[in-house]
C-alpha cells in the first residue's frame, strides 16, 4: 500500500513498534510540553506518590499514535483523535502501534487505534478521524 485511500475497510496500517520507553524520551517531552510532574521523571517523587515507578506523560503515548499516519501527511490530515487512557506505561516498556480501518466514507476514514505494551495489554485505545481529498 503506497496511499492510505487503497486501503480497505477491515485493514491495518504498518504496525509501528517504538524503542523503548526511556527516561531521556520523558524528559524531553516535560520540556516540549510544560508538563513537568515530576512522577514522569524522578522515581522518588513517582515512589512517593504511590506508583511502582516512573510512568510516561499519558499524552506522550497518545501523541505518538500519529506517527501511524505520518507516511501520509501529503494525501490528508488528522481531523479528530478520541482516546480512553487504559494503562500505565512505564520506562522500558516497548510499545506497538496499531490502526486499523472501521469505515471509509466521502473522504472521511475512521480508525479503531490501540498502543499495546510487551505484554499485549492496551495501554490506550481509541479512533482516529483521517480526513483525505482525491
Amino acid at each position: 500500500m503506497t496511499h492510505i485511500v487503497e486501503l480497505q475497510v477491515g485493514q491495518s496500517l504498518p504496525l509501528i513498534q517504538l524503542t523503548p520507553v526511556s527516561r531521556l524520551d520523558l524528559i524531553k517531552y516535560a520540556g516540549a510540553s510544560g508538563d513537568f510532574n515530576p512522577i514522569h521523571t524522578i522515581d522518588e517523587e513517582a515512589k512517593n506518590a504511590g506508583l511502582p515507578g516512573i510512568i510516561a506523560h499519558g499524552m506522550w503515548t497518545m501523541g505518538n499514535l500519529a506517527k501511524l499516519f505520518t507516511p501520509f501527511a501529503e494525501e490528508g490530515f488528522i481531523q479528530d483523535y478520541t482516546i480512553r487512557f487504559r494503562r500505565m506505561v512505564f520506562i522500558d516498556d516497548v510499545i506497538t502501534l496499531q490502526a486499523t480501518l472501521q469505515k471509509n466514507e466521502s473522504c472521511l476514514m475512521e480508525f479503531k487505534v490501540a498502543a499495546i505494551n510487551q505484554h499485549g495489554k492496551e495501554v490506550i485505545d481509541g479512533t482516529i478521524t483521517f480526513i483525505y481529498s482525491k
